[in-house]
């Protein structure tokens, strides 16, 4: 009893200093993906001290080992995982090849630059080819042997996978890895990513799944949620339940004690006619209530408050990527920097999921442009732009009753306001006169068309 009572003290000190390390060692914020197929992106040196200065970044997933970037990084505490291209892969499984790719590659900017995962590839199991997927554990077991014989412990090697590696995600209880991959590739990987304590990297996005009947699921709006009646669990979101699923399937195989990173998830701010749902309030609401949910550490129903570390895709939109609109409108930002639209994740800015009151613009002088609906647009379709552009924080007391552009009281005239306040406020950049193809560009004065007077500030 006296021994107890002599060192009590230092169980206090260290029930203390263990409260603190598990609750805020882990700290972290939103992560990003920094593409980079574009002709018109800023010079990595000012991207780095950008995330760094202005926003609540605190790590960066690139696609390649460019030494430009990665050299722009040292010294920001900016954690960043570089990728081996596919080719690679193969090459590799040979120590010495891989040793030499890391004298090159890794070794010049470490510790200096905080790389702290290496992706050996990017989604190798959905594209393929088979020699690539045949090596990859191997590629993987190699590069990490590499890495300790040259003295470098504290970087963690795993690959991207695209959710092409589930048979099934609903209902999530019931998940569970292809036929052929979950046994010959996962399992081994899932074995080598246990030993190493290294995370298995994923790739959720609710938008390929698009569904208009569930557009509020997938966007972390309000509404009726899915219920699992095997895990009688309830989903108020698509995000959550495509990382459940793989974590069942994780843990059918017997690893549900590795750790899950959302390595790519995001939305599309502009898309082609065929893509109606690639918004900039369907982008917003994404990606806004992605950082929210991140931020509360809520975790999801079978890993509840379980922190998953995630990356936003992406960092910038990227104008000479292939397909269709939309593959070239991922970003958060433009390359000057300036938001395509705000989620909360700026220095000093608003609470994610909290809109903000933005001051209404001067609108431009006679010659400049404005942002009207299109003849063509719907009441129903306009009267959902005022409903958006008002639910941000923007000042609509002009067009409620009484107000300076209250008359004439119609819906048209209305969103005019509305739309045009978005567009000013947002830089006057085309693509936010988007609004789902309801509005066009004009150099008309909106008053002349819609017989108000615009607000103004004087």
């Amino acid at each position: 009893m006296e021994t107890s009572k002599r060192h009590s003290p230092y169980m206090a000190i260290f029930l203390v200093l263990a409260f603190f390390s598990q609750h805020f060692s882990s700290v972290q914020c939103i992560g990003i993906n920094y593409g980079t197929i574009a002709d018109n992106l800023p010079p990595p040196a000012q991207v780095a001290q950008f995330i760094k200065d202005k926003t609540i970044i605190d790590r960066v997933k690139i696609f390649d080992v460019n030494p430009d970037i990665i050299r722009a990084f040292a010294n920001t505490g900016i954690l960043l995982t570089v990728t081996v291209p596919n080719g690679e892969i193969p090459n590799l499984t040979n120590i010495k090849y891989a040793r030499r790719w890391v004298n090159d590659h890794i070794k010049p900017f470490h510790p200096q630059t905080k790389i702290n995962y290496i992706a050996v590839g990017n989604e190798i199991l959905h594209w393929g080819p088979q020699n690539l997927i045949d090596n990859l554990v191997a590629a993987m077991r190699t590069l990490h042997k590499a890495l300790i014989k040259n003295g470098i412990t504290d970087i963690k090697v795993t690959t991207p996978h695209s959710l092409g590696i589930l048979e099934s995600a609903e209902p999530p209880s019931l998940a569970k890895f292809r036929p052929g991959w979950d046994v010959g590739v996962l399992a081994p990987m899932l074995q080598f990513l246990r030993e190493t304590k290294s995370p298995f990297m994923v790739n959720p996005y609710p938008y390929f799944g698009f569904d208009p009947k569930e557009i509020n699921f997938d966007l972390f709006r309000p509404n009726n949620g899915y219920y699992d009646r095997f895990s009688k669990r309830s989903y108020t979101n698509k995000f959550d339940l495509l990382l459940d699923a793989v974590f069942v399937s994780m843990k059918r195989l017997g690893y549900a004690d590795v750790d899950v990173v959302a390595a790519e998830t995001g939305w599309p701010s502009v898309g082609e006619t065929f893509e109606p749902q690639c918004t900039v309030a369907n982008a917003a609401s994404y990606n806004g209530g992605l950082v929210k949910k991140f931020n509360s550490g809520t975790g999801t129903p079978l890993m509840p408050n379980r922190k998953v570390e995630t990356y936003i895709f992406a960092l910038f939109n990227e104008n000479q990527k292939t397909g269709s609109l939309a593959e070239r409108n991922w970003g958060l930002f433009r390359p000057d920097f300036t938001p395509v639209y705000d989620i909360g994740i700026m220095r000093g800015g608003p609470v994610p999921g909290q809109p903000q009151p933005v001051p209404v613009p001067a609108l431009p002088a006679q010659g400049k442009k404005w942002c009207v609906p299109k003849a063509e647009a719907t009441d129903a379709a306009l009267q959902s732009n005022i409903d958006y552009v008002c639910s941000q924080g923007f000042d609509c007391r002009p067009i409620q009753a009484g107000g300076a552009c209250f008359n004439p009281n119609n819906v048209r005239s209305h969103a005019a306001f509305a739309m045009n306040l978005w567009y000013q406020t947002k830089g006057g950049d085309d693509v936010n006169c988007d609004f789902s193809h309801t509005g066009v560009v004009t150099s008309t004065d909106p008053s002349m068309l819609f017989n108000f007077q615009p607000l103004r500030l004087t």
